[in-house]
């Protein structure tokens, strides 16, 4: 068997209403440059009530693999290394929130930003479905119901790019600006090994700064070249989670994983402000500003 040139490893938890969004985001007609056959879909079910199975993604061009792990904990980071063990691809792309919307270009962006360098770190940007930044939109009324109608009043997924009209950036700089972490970051398989894939010490809820670490800690690694990919992004469904359903637990959540981090690192998780380089999606190429 051939092994594909990109894997991607989507870890979900009581997702049965996301996940097959973000999964048939990810697979052909939608994700629209690549043959199926080039990737594969690896599902880690950190302890849901009712995993996901094949028949719910039987209908997409896609044959997803899916790993229940058998010790689930509050933490996505086993699931997140479970699925990075497991993946074939040369290149390797981590969703640890598996409610996250893919743009339709985003995978082949990633696959040709990765061919610019021998030791890229690609780190896609975060968005969030609805009128502001979820833990704030939420208290004014914003729900799965809401969300819904959102989806359905720009036809998605039948234009995907039309996530970006009914979304807002994490970036609060702009898409060169500080950026802490990617919620779908990828590198090519020899360095998630190097960095030996996410730190199993983030035990927190929701991994704590887990997700962060792994991109600040790849971003040190020797002659690496940061490379963000601008046109395309990731949209986060509202789910309920930990830093997104409300402003006082929002604010818990990242005052923990905080304190975590700096015990652990002895620093606080400071954004990464290098630029690295900007690979202009739609043009595929690397422009010098966005």
């Amino acid at each position: 068997m051939t092994d594909p040139a990109v894997s991607l490893v989507v870890v979900c938890h009581e997702m049965a209403r996301e996940l097959p969004r973000t999964i048939r985001s990810l697979t052909a007609p939608y994700q629209n440059r690549r043959v199926p056959g080039e990737r594969e879909i690896i599902i880690v079910d950190n302890g849901s009530a009712c995993p996901p199975t094949a028949e719910q993604f039987a209908a997409l061009d896609a044959e997803p693999r899916i790993l229940c792990l058998p010790d689930a904990t509050v933490s996505p980071v086993a699931a997140v290394n479970a699925g990075l063990a497991a993946a074939r691809g040369s290149l390797i792309g981590v969703w640890i929130d598996g409610a996250r919307l893919a743009s339709p270009g985003l995978v082949d962006a990633c696959l040709a930003a990765a061919a610019l360098h021998p030791r890229p770190v690609i780190a896609t940007l975060n968005y969030q479905l609805g009128p502001a930044l979820q833990f704030d939109s939420a208290r004014r009324g914003y729900d799965q119901a809401a969300e819904d109608r959102l989806l359905a009043s720009i036809g998605w997924p039948t234009d995907g790019y039309r996530l970006f009209d009914v979304a807002v950036s994490e970036l609060r700089g702009g898409p060169a600006g500080p950026i802490l972490e990617s919620n779908a970051l990828f590198l090519p398989r020899a360095l998630w090994d190097e960095l030996g894939g996410y730190d199993p010490a983030f035990i927190e809820p929701g991994g704590g700064l887990g997700n962060a670490d792994a991109f600040l800690r790849a971003c040190a690694l020797p002659d690496v070249q940061l490379i963000r990919i601008l046109g395309e992004g990731t949209f986060h469904q509202f789910h309920g989670g930990l830093s997104t359903s409300a402003p006082e637990r929002a604010m818990q959540t990242l005052q923990q994983g905080t304190r975590a981090y700096l015990r652990r690192r002895g620093r606080p998780p400071n954004p990464l402000r290098t630029q690295g380089w900007l690979f202009d999606a739609r043009a595929s190429r690397v422009i010098d500003r966005p």
